[in-house]
């Protein structure tokens, strides 16, 4: 098997003990022992063990979402309505997996795990804003991803609570999110064109446009950078 094949037959083997023991090291050498793999090996492709599988499981689900939305025709809805389907792609596709994403939710809530956790709801964040084809290169890059990281963040903890039909509790509740979302966006909006509020904006959307994302190819650099003038 190839290291992709092996990761994933792992995971699937790992998957059904998840929901009774939680993410756990021995979870790693249960799935080894189930698929054969040996242990040196499934260490060397998981080597902080549970982290590492949950972190395989939730990159699982953004590869899903994403796939989702490559067969979606999305030409008639408006861009708001295009992030909260896409939120719902993503959960849509751990929809058979609810307990282990409840455990994963468990695991990263550890403090020694949060940061692995944030990071894995930012990946997801910047899967649904690169999948829109986001150009942003200032500090909007940074604060779309932070603003739909909690927005993900709050209609994942509500899905895994919800018992309506259909999820429709959601769903309704992932669109109010959306929609404050858009309200903050519009306040901005105002400002800037207000004779009275415009100045004020102008020191800190100066200081935006001095920050630039993170650069896509070598040579790497920092989470962001400030842009150094000509």
């Amino acid at each position: 098997m190839t290291q992709n094949s092996t990761k994933t037959a792992l995971l699937d083997a790992a998957l059904p003990h998840v929901a009774f023991d939680g993410w756990t090291d021995a979870i790693l050498t249960q799935a080894a022992e189930a698929t054969g793999v040996p242990p040196a090996e499934a260490r060397a492709l998981f080597p902080r063990g549970a982290i590492d599988l949950a972190l395989a499981f939730h990159a699982r689900g953004d590869a899903a979402m994403q796939e989702a939305f490559a067969a979606a025709d999305l030409s008639t809805m408006r861009y708001s309505e295009k992030i909260a389907h896409l939120v719902r792609l993503r959960l849509e596709a751990i929809e058979g997996e609810r307990e282990a994403v409840r455990r994963a939710a468990a695991l990263f809530a550890l403090p020694q795990n949060a940061p692995h956790g944030a990071a894995a709801i930012w990946g997801t964040a910047d899967s649904i804003w690169s999948a829109l084809g986001d150009t942003s290169e200032d500090a909007n890059w940074y604060s779309k991803r932070a603003t739909l990281s909690a927005v993900y963040s709050a209609t994942l903890l509500y899905w895994l609570g919800d018992e309506s039909e259909g999820h429709t509790a959601t769903w309704a509740f992932l669109d109010r999110r959306i929609e404050n979302v858009m309200q903050i966006e519009k306040l901005k909006g105002g400002l800037r064109s207000n004779p009275l509020t415009k100045p004020l904006m102008a020191g800190p959307e100066w200081l935006a446009s001095r920050i630039h994302a993170p650069r896509k190819t070598p040579p790497a650099d920092m989470p962001g950078h400030i842009k150094t003038p000509n």
